[in-house]
């Protein structure tokens, strides 16, 4: 079992080995590696998790376990992911991870669909992010997001998504400094809400 860390600041403090030389390592059987990346991006990926799951099914999979299960996905098939840049290689993993979410409402759906009689099925429960933006408006943004070019969406990911600050989004997407990274940030946000502003009544 993984070591979950007490903190995010422990996942977020700098460090000499960036993504790309851990994933080396862990290509190369570094089993410490595998320890050091896993604990640089559980607490982010539970924290994401927790938002997108609804109450019903954060009670049936604990989201740092879900977190955890994703991470060793990722590493067991990094022959099918080609590292560009951190960002990308956080885009991979929100992937993996928004398909483990899926499955986990659907399977919890399903469990309390064969638990309760129809007439006493209660209605479909929300997560906190579709509670505070609505259902349709997270269809949309996903939308919206995956119509961006590949750095502008991995930039809104980092920002908004995982709360990257700017020194960091610099740092994981190469470029040459946070105003550089807060620049991006805020071209691609502008185009997000341009795409966002069609689907509004």
């Amino acid at each position: 079992m993984l070591e979950n860390p007490e903190s995010r600041s422990a996942a977020s403090a700098p460090s000499l080995e960036t993504t790309s030389i851990l994933l080396t390592r862990i290509r190369g059987g570094d089993a410490g590696a595998r320890e050091r990346l896993c604990a640089r991006y559980l607490p982010r990926l539970a924290a994401w998790a927790h938002g997108r799951l609804p109450g019903h099914a954060r009670s049936l999979h604990d989201t740092s376990d879900l977190a955890q299960m994703v991470l060793l996905r990722a590493l067991g098939s990094l022959d099918r992911f080609e590292m560009r840049t951190e960002g990308s290689f956080v885009a991979y993993l929100r992937r993996i991870m928004l398909n483990a979410v899926r499955d986990e409402i659907r399977r919890g759906s399903r469990e309390r669909v064969d638990a309760a009689p129809a007439e006493s099925m209660p209605s479909r429960d929300a997560s906190a992010l579709e509670r505070e933006i609505g259902r349709e408006m997270l269809e949309a943004y996903e939308e919206a997001l995956a119509a961006l070019p590949e750095h502008q969406r991995e930039a809104v990911i980092l920002r908004i998504e995982f709360g990257y600050t700017f020194p960091e989004i610099a740092a994981a997407l190469e470029h040459p400094s946070p105003d550089a990274a807060r620049m991006l940030v805020t071209r691609s946000l502008v185009k997000l809400a341009e795409a966002l502003s069609e689907h509004r009544p």
